[in-house]
């Protein structure tokens, strides 16, 4: 296709903060969910193949050359209410570059919907919020949205989105993917449906920090606390407290090591990232068997926990719908606590870093994260770090 600045193209217009501090009534810290993650790549061409052909999340939104879009690629992903945007740069100078080379395959923003962007940006940084981009318009010939950020953890942003009766397919400035790449195949979703929880690891004693910040600037209320006791092993240790916000919509569960015989899963993770980040997404399912199998199928690799593990899983659990013999096959984690159970996998790192990965969940009733899987979880995980010789 040839080349065109008019294909797509985005306006970006500021926002007049003496307006929009005053504008409408609404909550100002509504936050309405997660809009979309956004993940920093080397190549979004080839980690959208990747995505599409392994998880099910259909192209859906391309930005780039194409479109007249010079500094960078970005092709947005969709599979069930789940909205993932690739990008790479294409100049080795630019600053998006030089966070690729730091972290790698890595999420940068967790975007959030909400109803008033200015009112939450604003609100946000007043409450002690490190701004990124204040709010602008940014539109194009299918309407536009409202967009701002701030900083959180690491080299991660939140961005505040307020959709305004936009129609295009993913946000101002991209095409429609089978515009640009009209002879692709068709991809066959997986069957995941959802952002679950999005879990970021912190260095050792900033934790609280962290938990403060989102109950201070985003109005998070703490939901689980899980001490080193409780997710230990004979070598090393983590803390963990999930933060809840979004009306229950938006769970963040925020990690650090603790002290151990020999490193974490969190201490080998700070020091291939370079630093604090998104250390899982987890995509809840209404169907994990399926998706599994469907998964597996494709090619993807998951973490495997021992076969005695199963044996505990009756007394332990009690009695569930799923054949824990289809369970047991697949390698899928069985928990249960007093609001129902839930069953859940984990992939193998997405790239070479032992960094990112995914987690595929189903709730029954359950809104817990698995206590019950935490041992075998990380004897798991450290016997990936031990193959590394990392552990």
């Amino acid at each position: 296709m040839t080349a065109s600045k008019n294909l797509n193209p985005c306006a970006i217009s500021p926002i007049d903060p003496a307006k929009a501090r005053s504008a409408g009534s609404l909550d100002p810290l509504a936050i309405d969910g997660f809009h979309h993650i956004e993940i920093y790549a080397d190549s979004a061409k080839q980690s959208a193949f990747y995505l599409a052909h392994g998880f099910g999340f259909r192209p859906v939104g391309y930005r780039g050359p194409e479109t007249g879009h010079r500094d960078s690629v970005s092709i947005a992903l969709q599979q069930g209410n789940v909205l993932l945007q690739i990008t790479c740069p294409l100049r080795s100078t630019s600053p998006l570059a030089e966070h690729v080379h730091k972290h790698g395959f890595s999420a940068k923003d967790v975007a959030f919907k909400v109803p008033n962007c200015a009112a939450s940006f604003y609100e946000a940084v007043k409450r002690g919020a490190q701004p990124v981009s204040a709010p602008a318009e940014w539109r194009d010939q299918n309407g536009s949205i409202i967009h701002a950020s701030i900083k959180t953890y690491g080299d991660t942003v939140h961005s505040f989105i307020e959709h305004t009766g936009y129609e295009g397919p993913f946000l101002p400035g991209f095409a429609p993917y089978s515009q640009i790449f009209p002879r692709d195949v068709a991809i066959e979703e997986a069957g995941l449906a959802v952002i679950d929880h999005v879990v970021g690891n912190v260095e050792l004693g900033r934790m609280d920090e962290w938990v403060a910040f989102y109950e201070k600037v985003l109005g998070f209320t703490q939901f689980k606390h899980f001490s080193d006791k409780d997710i230990s092993t004979e070598y090393s240790a983590l803390m963990s407290k999930v933060m809840n916000g979004g009306g229950g919509k938006i769970k963040m569960p925020i990690n650090e090591p603790a002290e151990g015989k020999r490193k974490s899963q969190i201490e080998e993770y700070l020091e291939f990232n370079g630093g604090p980040g998104v250390q899982h997404i987890a995509f809840r399912t209404n169907d994990i068997i399926s998706v599994v199998s469907r998964l597996r199928a494709r090619g993807v690799r998951f973490l495997w926990v021992p076969k005695n593990y199963y044996e505990q899983v009756p007394s332990r659990v009690g009695t569930i719908r799923e054949d824990l013999a289809k369970i047991q096959e697949l390698g899928i984690l069985v928990d249960r606590d007093e609001d129902g159970y839930l069953l859940q996998i984990f992939t193998k790192n997405l790239q070479d870093r032992p960094t990112l990965f995914f987690e595929v969940i189903q709730r029954e009733g359950s809104q817990g994260f698995g206590a019950g899987n935490f041992k075998a979880l990380f004897e798991a995980i450290e016997r990936d770090q031990a193959e590394r010789g990392n552990l």
